[in-house]
């Protein structure tokens, strides 16, 4: 990562008033050199995250760029690395949100980085999304279930998983897409019986 020293300490994406004007900063004044170092010291981090949160690389991909694309204006190339960093979280939160609203018509805004990190107890509890998945999954209709397994379970990509339906890519799509609105639903029932 290439780095440079702030010139102009008080400067990033939040300062405002006259040119030139100081503020107090909490963070360093390390800055990065240009828009290429920005995207190439976080664009991993950002699609790690997006691919943890939707489990498949073309959405990921996508979202990732959505994540750039958004934050290329406002951002300023003069914030801190730490500034950067947390912009470019809170877009992300802000794409994810938006991507899972327009896919399941749910929010889905906490990001993995934005959990606490703890170390594994020895008397913790084995997790039970397994179960719990496989739960939604046996909730379904056959063809949903299966777009789901293929798409989420076995890594398919859109063309693979309609292959192997015999459906076309645009109707493997609409296929997902309705799969994963029941799923939310089939979710949100099993959690009413268990809560």
């Amino acid at each position: 990562m290439r780095v440079r020293r702030s010139k102009q300490p008080g400067r990033g994406p939040g300062a405002r008033g006259e040119p030139g004007a100081s503020r107090l900063r909490l963070v360093g004044d390390e800055v990065y050199a240009d828009w290429e170092a920005i995207y190439r010291d976080n664009v991993d981090r950002i699609y790690r995250v997006m691919y943890a949160k939707v489990g498949n690389r073309a959405d990921a991909e996508d979202l990732t760029t959505e994540v750039f694309l958004a934050a290329l204006r406002p951002l300023r190339t003069s914030a801190s690395v730490p500034e950067v960093r947390a912009y470019l979280l809170a877009t992300a939160r802000t794409v994810l949100a938006t991507h899972w609203r327009r896919v399941l018509g749910l929010e889905v805004t906490r990001l993995p980085e934005e959990l606490p990190q703890h170390e594994a107890d020895a008397e913790e509890v084995p997790s039970d999304a397994p179960r719990r998945a496989r739960a939604i999954l046996d909730g379904l209709p056959d063809r949903y279930r299966r777009i789901l397994e293929l798409r989420f379970l076995g890594a398919s990509s859109l063309k693979e998983a309609a292959a192997e339906l015999g459906v076309t890519v645009g109707n493997a799509k609409v296929l997902q897409h309705r799969a994963l609105r029941h799923a939310a639903v089939v979710a949100a029932r099993l959690a009413e019986k268990e809560g």
